[in-house]
């Protein structure tokens, strides 16, 4: 068996400027929490990544953490925010200001876009969007007519992650891992993007079973706790107060470094 475990050091070192980062996870469930830490102390040491597109299928603590810090350029998502603690502050604070680029999307769109790059194809058809202005704020979504039926079509165009980071609750060093129920978009992150990264509460010798299987998995991180303090169901539920206290000390980008500052390792 080839190892495929490396650090989180590592891990976030492979997130270039300018990429597409997708990250996994639904919500404030199983988000790669650890990797975001990462990710945040190598930019405060190093100013790298930046101009970062970003892809959640729904983006909660993870994501604006990295646009607070200046990292993320555009956003891909259908949903921003941290579910009953309210908007996300950071978001909120750089999209009403016009200073984030926000690409419009819906589960449909997303879902589609993902399809159509694990087809190998330049767009994947369907009638969502159709009699909505969604079209409209979404110039490069155009339509097609279907040769059979000459019905119009949606043509929305496959969506190409540079990097995926998808937490798990197990995984082995060869890559197989297992997410759990509530999958998301997940097990096609892991299938469409370009580099692929499992971090994960527990890394045991071997898996009988797996949610997406090693040949898509690129690297493997052992993270405990790694998805805190959003929620890792059965392991462990989200911290609701450090999600409350994010919200009550973070509204500009002033008091976001105060708040990040605390997190730096020391």
């Amino acid at each position: 068996m080839t190892s495929k475990v490396i650090s989180l050091e590592e891990a976030a070192a492979s997130v270039h400027s300018g990429s597409m980062l997708a990250l996994g996870g639904m919500t404030l469930y199983r988000r790669p929490m650890a990797f975001t830490r990462a990710l945040l102390n190598r930019h405060r040491q190093t100013g790298e990544p930046r101009d970062l597109t970003l892809l959640a299928f729904t983006a909660g603590l993870e994501s604006d953490l990295l646009l607070g810090a200046g990292m993320v350029s555009r956003v891909h998502s259908c949903y921003f925010g941290l579910e009953i603690f309210g908007l996300a502050p950071m978001f909120t604070y750089l999209a009403n200001r016009g200073e984030i680029e926000i690409i419009e999307e819906t589960e449909a769109s997303i879902s589609f876009g993902l399809k159509a790059q694990m087809a190998g194809i330049g767009f994947m058809p369907g009638r969502a969007w159709l009699g909505t202005d969604l079209p409209r704020l979404r110039p490069d979504v155009r339509t097609v007519v279907d040769p059979y039926s000459g019905e119009e079509l949606i043509a929305f165009p496959a969506i190409h992650p540079d990097v995926a980071v998808i937490h798990a609750l197990v995984a082995d060093g060869e890559g197989n891992a297992v997410i759990g129920t509530n999958k998301g978009v997940d097990e096609e992150l892991a299938v469409t993007a370009r580099w692929v990264i499992v971090t994960a509460e527990q890394i045991v010798p071997e898996l009988s079973k797996a949610d997406f299987p090693a040949p898509f998995v690129h690297a493997v991180v052992e993270a405990p706790g790694g998805a805190k303090p959003t929620s890792c169901h059965p392991l462990y539920p989200m911290d609701g107060k450090e999600l409350m206290a994010y919200t009550e000390q973070v509204s500009d980008p002033t008091s976001f470094a105060t708040y990040l500052a605390k997190m730096a390792p020391r």
